[in-house]
């Protein structure tokens, strides 16, 4: 399986903002976007020409890179995005959070996506009962996520269960005592917080 394995907070200091990929290191003063609030490399600190395709190709890049996606993956998602019913951009985003990886990420199993990705890739993670490896399954009205009994008491689950203080989203219904989440629905365009213009996104791949 193909996946970014460079340092990930250039990626923050890339798109200007925290897309929180470290979890509790976004939160401290320790985030690289806090000491270095600029893009890396040697001219990261000159002036940028802004133009059109830079904001949408801005857009797209931090999108893939808050939810763990890489290039093809994202324009597959796209073009399966496109072909559906209603907007292509709330498509494509109802299909990124709808994502196995994210669904444990929003459930709070996971501290930060990459560490649900790691979670469901090594097999510590169910779908209706069923041990599931594939972290862009995507998860369906219904669908009960929960971690296997193996993992439910390692230090790590049992740590970021008691410390991570994210709110369950509206479409996700989260039971912390039984480890397991239930997709109420899928969700919609005002229930996903990713500071994302996804009608940028759609410009882009209209071209």
């Amino acid at each position: 399986m193909a996946r970014y394995t460079e340092a990930v907070c250039r990626l923050c200091r890339r798109e200007r903002m925290k897309l929180f990929l470290k979890g509790a290191k976004c939160d401290s003063m320790k985030c690289a976007i806090e000491r270095k609030p600029y893009p890396p490399g040697e001219h990261g600190r000159g002036r940028i020409r802004e133009s059109e395709y830079l904001l949408q190709l801005r857009e797209k890049q931090k999108a893939r890179r808050i939810y763990g996606v890489l290039e093809k993956q994202f324009r597959n998602m796209y073009a399966v995005a496109s072909r559906q019913q209603g907007i292509a951009g709330e498509n494509l985003l109802r299909m990124l959070e709808s994502r196995l990886d994210n669904v444990v990420f929003r459930a709070a199993f996971g501290a930060s996506r990459n560490q649900a990705r790691q979670l469901v890739r090594h097999g510590h993670v169910t779908v209706n009962g069923k041990r599931l490896t594939i972290p862009s399954y995507q998860c369906r009205k219904g669908d009960v996520v929960g971690l296997a009994d193996k993992i439910k008491q390692n230090i790590v689950i049992r740590h970021n269960l008691d410390t991570i203080d994210r709110a369950a989203p509206a479409w996700l219904d989260v039971s912390k005592d039984a480890v397991q989440a239930t997709v109420r629905d899928l969700p919609l365009r005002e229930q996903i917080d990713v500071p994302v213009r996804e009608q940028l996104i759609v410009e882009l791949y209209s071209k």
